[in-house]
């Protein structure tokens, strides 16, 4: 029973489900906007200066904490590709701005099925694009650029890293990806948790079908379809074990270490997917921001942060 295998800080949460059906989908959007609000609003965000802008027609919150010029994070939200806006990860990024010691840009993307595959990621790499060509009128160090993403977001955030290799986009040094959407093929664990609370196997199928608009998958779409992941920025996956999410995210950690990248992995027994948003101040979640601060830290101050001679080149 996976009510079983969940830690009993989340056994409340067993019988929660995304229901990602077309009949219901604005219903679902709606609600978790409205609970997103309403939690963002009791964020301790003492430190860090919050700013609402909209970039080339593209709407941005930016977390700015530490010293200019700073290093940066451009962030892309969870939900599916179908759900959430500004207010969905803002503890997340409160969370890595104050931790990191970074300037956070957060992404609020253009979502399926009404905007399908490439709007969304067409967004993300606008802003980033627009963070590299403006470092000095935002004091941001554009030399330490880093993507993040939760969910979905992770996808985006995995696809700009890798263009950032290929020279397709502005350099980045290192990707953060959590519980991160990675392939739209089967997977073990996408058929073992088909009833998992937050996430589901059936979820999955429905997310991708929003997103490619019921299309076949264009391999740029899917970050595991990439053949080359040679020269990638380093990276950190975090994933959650029961989650129909979890043996892409361990897949995708192993090309990377195969392909030379330099790549941590972390699964957290017990948990669901999205249990950092469902229980932000439980130790568990509190240990994975840590963990998230402590990687970009080390990522975007303690070392060089130079980003490969392939990328810089190539860009």
């Amino acid at each position: 029973m996976i009510t079983d295998r969940l830690d009993p800080a989340l056994r409340d949460f067993a019988s929660a489900r995304t229901d990602l059906s077309a009949s219901v989908l604005w219903v679902v959007r709606d609600s978790l906007n409205q609970r997103r609000a309403e939690a963002a609003r009791d964020v301790n965000t003492v430190g860090v200066d919050i700013e609402n802008r909209e970039v080339l027609s593209v709407p941005v919150r930016i977390y700015s904490c530490g010293p200019s010029p700073a290093p940066a994070v451009i962030y892309c939200h969870s939900g599916a590709f179908v759900l959430g806006n500004l207010d969905t990860d803002h503890r997340q990024c409160v969370e890595l701005a104050r931790r990191a010691r970074c300037t956070v840009i957060s992404v609020d993307y253009r979502l399926a099925p009404e905007d399908p595959y490439p709007a969304g990621l067409d967004d993300a790499a606008a802003v980033l694009a627009w963070v590299a060509d403006n470092g000095t009128k935002l004091g941001i160090d554009t030399t330490r650029l880093a993507v993040a993403g939760s969910s979905a977001g992770a996808a985006l955030a995995a696809l700009l890293a890798q263009r950032a290799a290929e020279g397709t986009a502005p350099p980045v040094v290192f990707q953060l990806l959590h519980q991160p959407v990675l392939d739209d093929r089967p997977m073990p664990s996408k058929d073992e948790f088909a009833t998992t609370p937050g996430f589901d196997g059936p979820a999955v199928k429905l997310m991708w079908h929003h997103y490619l608009a019921g299309e076949s998958v264009p391999a740029d779409a899917v970050p595991a379809r990439a053949g080359e992941l040679t020269g990638a920025a380093s990276t950190l996956i975090t994933c959650s074990e029961l989650d129909p999410l979890r043996d892409e995210a361990v897949d995708y950690a192993l090309r990377l270490l195969w392909a030379g990248v330099s790549t941590e992995l972390h699964v957290f027994p017990g948990t669901c997917h999205g249990f950092d948003s469902l229980l932000p101040e439980w130790d568990t979640s509190q240990r994975l921001f840590e963990l998230q601060g402590v990687a970009l830290r080390r990522a975007l101050h303690e070392q060089e942060g130079q980003p490969s001679s392939r990328a810089m080149a190539a860009w």
